[in-house]
């Protein structure tokens, strides 16, 4: 935290290093500690496949709402910017940062206390374009005078990243390495954190002294190889199955051999952890359909939710979603709270089970096409079974203001609020060829449940994206019926 602290260090702090060093981690911790001491200006934590949070078109927005609420000396600013700018919300990002946070923080009078963006996983946002901008207009904070802000970011060390860096003034920004740590320390670490973590279990399964020995500490130290998502998935596996540690120790240290990569050894555990969880309690074809269906989904689902929600997205009994993420908690967080979403640990497993070199065994893989086409059907069932007045309103003209929200929960729940908001990336990014079963039931939703489905938007606030929607399916028609009569000459000749 020395560079927080320090006036006169540099605007920007960069961390980087490869997937499952620590990054989300540490900005999660030092988010924290700075919301402990009043001095987290913002933050904001992007997220691959996730939909508001793995593109930059609410980054500066959700900047700005933050800073208003973390200074108040900039909301009457703020709130003057978007009242003289009603589209700013539709505005590129350098208006959008011109107006809501720079323009406001310039004028803003004199501030004694330093406050810190936090950013973590720039490299997940999608367009390598709005990476480096974004980089270009974080780095005008270093010339403001009566504010002083600093953004901590984290990243892998990718290339759009180093470039957008390079382009930089060497005074705007520092990095830190994080797999340059050199090896014995960050060994030493993951030791200490092994150690701890299943000293526990000694005591819980009255093994032997001692155990675990050196030998398997150093075998477990030598697999990790630097990284810390290796060390915190394999405990996972060891404290939540109803196996035996030993026996469960035994079969991560004998999935791989210790002359592999990093990367090897982590998929070496993930192989292992779904044979031993899915493989050995399922019968294969049952295993197949069910991961594939249940764990495919959250993997490329644009948003989270409670797994009684995703078993009526996916029309299945809440039962076969239960059993199956019982069966591995060790890589997705299931919540005691049954209305709190599901999550993946790490996004290195969605990496793992979305590459076929990587993720050996076809029982697990997850085609990321077929996934999204599913995923479309199922949302253009749930949208076709809207209707008008949902709410059962009382007359026309009522705001949406007015409704009761748990009213609107019963009358447009989760799943189906998901449904209305991302059928049409779920079409986009399953199946951009034309195919006729599926044009027929987007031109029948169209004519009878077009008007029900902008009821349901509006419900939820969502409104305003039914005609980003309509623009964007116009486009991918136009695009994808031109391929469609290209292939169809082709396979008539």
């Amino acid at each position: 935290m020395d560079w927080c602290d320090d006036p006169n260090s540099r605007c920007i702090f960069w961390l980087n290093g490869m997937a499952g060093t620590g990054k989300s981690t540490i900005s999660r911790t030092i988010a924290r500690e700075l919301a402990e001491k009043k001095r987290l200006a913002a933050s904001f934590f992007f997220t691959r496949g996730k939909k508001d949070v793995s593109h930059s078109r609410k980054f500066f927005t959700t900047v700005a709402a933050q800073l208003a609420n973390s200074l108040p000396v900039l909301r009457v600013s703020i709130s003057d910017a978007i009242d003289n700018n009603a589209d700013i919300f539709e505005q590129g990002l350098r208006e959008q940062w011109d107006q809501l946070i720079l323009n406001p923080l310039k004028n803003a009078p004199t501030q004694s206390i330093q406050l810190v963006v936090v950013i973590d996983a720039l490299d997940e946002c999608d367009s390598m374009q709005d990476i480096q901008l974004i980089l270009q207009l974080l780095a005008e904070a270093k010339d403001l005078e009566t504010v002083r802000i600093k953004i901590f970011l984290t990243s892998r060390p990718e290339i759009p990243i180093f470039d957008g860096f390079r382009q930089l003034s060497g005074e705007a920004y520092q990095d830190f390495i994080l797999h340059n740590i050199p090896l014995d320390t960050v060994n030493a670490d993951i030791s200490t954190f092994f150690r701890r973590k299943l000293s526990p279990l000694k005591a819980k399964y009255e093994l032997g002294t001692p155990w675990p020995d050196e030998q398997i500490i150093e075998q477990l130290v030598e697999r990790a190889a630097g990284l810390f998502i290796y060390a915190a998935t394999t405990l996972r596996f060891i404290q939540d199955s109803i196996d035996g540690p030993e026996e469960l120790l035994s079969l991560v240290l004998g999935a791989t051999k210790s002359s592999l990569s990093a990367t090897e050894h982590l998929d070496g555990i993930y192989t292992t952890l779904l044979q031993h969880s899915i493989l050995a309690k399922w019968g294969h074809q049952e295993c197949a359909g069910r991961f594939r269906q249940v764990v495919g989904s959250i993997v490329i689902m644009f948003n989270t939710m409670p797994a009684r929600n995703l078993a009526q997205l996916l029309q299945i009994p809440p039962k076969m979603v239960s059993s199956t993420l019982d069966s591995l908690r060790s890589v997705i967080n299931v919540p005691e709270d049954e209305s709190q979403p599901v999550r993946l640990f790490h996004l290195s497993f969605r990496d793992f089970l979305l590459d076929s070199q990587r993720c050996s065994n076809s029982w697990f893989q997850i085609d990321e096409k077929e996934q999204h086409t599913s995923l479309f059907r199922k949302c253009m069932e749930h949208i076709s079974q809207l209707e008008e007045n949902i709410c059962n309103l009382w007359g026309p003209g009522v705001l949406v203001t007015e409704i009761p929200d748990d009213t609107i929960q019963k009358s447009v729940p989760p799943h189906v609020q998901y449904a209305c908001r991302y059928w049409l990336d779920h079409w986009r990014l399953g199946n951009l060829l034309v195919l006729e079963e599926d044009i027929k039931t987007i031109r029948q939703f169209l004519e009878q449940h077009f008007l029900h489905w902008l009821e349901g938007l509006s419900l939820i606030g969502e409104v305003s994206n039914g005609a980003h929607i309509i623009i964007a399916l116009e486009g991918i028609l136009s695009v994808s019926y031109n391929a469609y009569l290209v292939y169809t000459r082709i396979v008539l000749t």
